[in-house]
Formats: structure tokens, C-alpha cells, sequence
């Protein structure tokens, strides 16, 4: 008995539904969230998911860009909406599921601003906000600490933390997502939560793990010159229950791929 929760920066769910009731098919978890749909609710494609198996979904969109979703064989409750910076800008959404043995985990989707290409708050706005927004985020982290015991915490975080998270330490330290204000800025987000990073649980540094592939490379695979981006981290009380991942590396390849990948998680009784 398990519980696998997967996560996929789809880049416009509309345009790639196939991908998605591909990877659904042939992977089949529990639970699958999405970021970046770019679908007003409206417009959401539900019918292929239900007769996909998925018939319990809850999405919050807006028009071309940002919005999150969450794709559940199970019964969802939505849990909340959280707003960062005062913008209504679609990038969080919180579901409620039971496990086998009826116990309740809450599952949060979330979609980090990218920041920009400048690392400079005063130079580029979008980076300050990002900057304000993992500053609400460790905010809402360290006060929700007790609340997020028993809940996983998933999404393109569009920062790669750690030294082997990215292709090259020494050539990214100037570029965003992996800058020294922001690797330490969402260590201390993990660090306000007790939040458990899964995959590095799973897979200890100095070992690489990319889940991100520029769509600029003309050769993406044999270049490698990938990122973390996204994550999975528990909360305290599910620590224990880490049993294995799964990371799609062969969707990058697909046609007309998302430039990220499938990203999942199992937990074990």
C-alpha cells in the first residue's frame, strides 16, 4: 500500500494533453500536479483526464500564462488558495486526499516565479518580486510548520539549491536560480517548515539530478546542461514514509516536449 505524488511543469496543458494522458498511462500515479497550464478554468481539459482515470481534479488558471492543477485517481478537497505579493497571479493550489488507512494528507502545488535573467532586484523588477515572494513563502512556511506535518509540498520552485543541482556550480553562480540569495533564501523556507527535500533524501549529493533542459540547447541530452528545478519535500510526520522516486528524464525527448520533466514520489506505509 503506497501513495505516489508526482509533479510536472507541463507548459501549457492544452497544448500537451497528449503528453500528460501519455505519462498518466504508462506511469500511473496517484496524483499528478501540474504548473504552468496556461488555461483559464474554463477552458481546463477534464474529459480526457476523467476517462484517463482521473476524474477528481481541481485547477486554478488564468489566460497564457502561470496557473497550477491537481490530477487525482482519489477523492480531492481543495484546502486553499494562497496569494503571494498581492497578486492574484494563479500559483497556488492545496488538496486534501486520504491515504489507505483514511489518515488526511494535504497536498500543496506551488509555482515560484522564474525571476528574470538579471540578478539584481533594483535592475530587474521580476527578480525582486521573486525575491518578496520566498520571503512570503518562508513567512507562511514557518507558521504553518505544525499545520504541514502531514503534508507534501510540490512544484517548479525555479530554484536549483544545491552544488550538483545544477550542470556547473562555478558557471551558475551568477545566473537565476541558482544564485547565492536564492539557494539560501529557499533552504530557509525548507529550514522554517521542517520541510524534508525527498529527492536529495533519496539521492544524496554530490550525485546530479536535473529536471529542467533549456529549450536553447540544439542538443539538450547530449549537452546535459540541466537544472533542479523542481521539487518534492514532505513535512515532518511524513518524513518516515519516503520509500522511492521516479524522474521522467525520456519526456524531454518526447514530441513537442515541455522543457521540464515528470517528477514523483512514493510514500510507504
Amino acid at each position: 500500500m503506497s501513495l505516489t505524488i508526482a509533479t510536472w511543469n507541463i507548459n501549457s496543458v492544452r497544448l500537451r494533453i497528449d503528453l500528460v494522458l501519455r505519462y498518466l498511462t504508462e506511469n500511473g500515479p496517484d496524483v499528478l500536479c501540474l504548473q504552468e497550464t496556461k488555461c483559464p478554468d474554463a477552458e481546463f481539459p477534464l474529459g480526457p483526464l476523467a476517462k484517463a482515470g482521473y476524474g477528481h481534479a481541481l485547477h486554478r488558471g488564468m489566460k497564457g500564462y502561470n496557473g497550477v492543477a491537481i490530477l487525482s485517481r482519489r477523492p480531492l478537497k481543495e484546502a486553499g488558495r494562497l496569494t503571494f505579493c498581492g497578486r492574484e497571479d494563479a500559483r497556488h493550489i492545496a488538496a486534501e486526499l486520504l491515504d489507505d488507512h483514511g489518515r488526511t494528507i494535504t497536498v500543496h502545488n506551488l509555482y515560484i516565479p522564474a525571476g528574470g535573467d538579471i540578478p539584481d532586484r533594483d535592475a530587474n523588477p521580476k527578480f525582486g518580486h521573486k525575491l518578496d515572494f520566498l520571503d512570503e513563502l518562508k513567512a507562511w512556511s514557518e507558521v504553518g510548520r505544525q499545520a504541514n506535518a502531514r503534508a507534501v509540498l510540490v512544484g517548479d520552485l525555479n530554484i536549483a539549491p544545491f552544488v550538483s543541482d545544477v550542470w556547473s556550480h562555478k558557471a551558475m553562480l551568477n545566473v537565476v536560480s541558482h544564485t547565492p540569495v536564492e539557494t539560501e533564501a529557499l533552504n530557509a523556507i525548507r529550514g522554517a517548515g521542517q520541510w524534508t527535500d525527498a529527492i536529495r533524501h533519496l539521492v544524496p549529493e554530490p550525485e546530479p539530478v536535473y529536471t529542467w533542459w533549456s529549450y536553447r540547447s540544439s542538443d539538450w541530452s547530449a549537452a546535459n546542461k540541466g537544472r533542479r528545478l523542481d521539487h518534492i519535500w514532505v513535512g515532518s510526520e511524513l518524513a518516515g514514509r519516503i520509500a522511492g522516486h521516479g524522474l521522467l528524464r525520456d519526456a524531454r525527448g518526447w514530441e513537442r516536449p515541455s522543457d521540464h520533466v515528470p517528477l514523483a514520489l512514493t510514500l510507504s506505509d
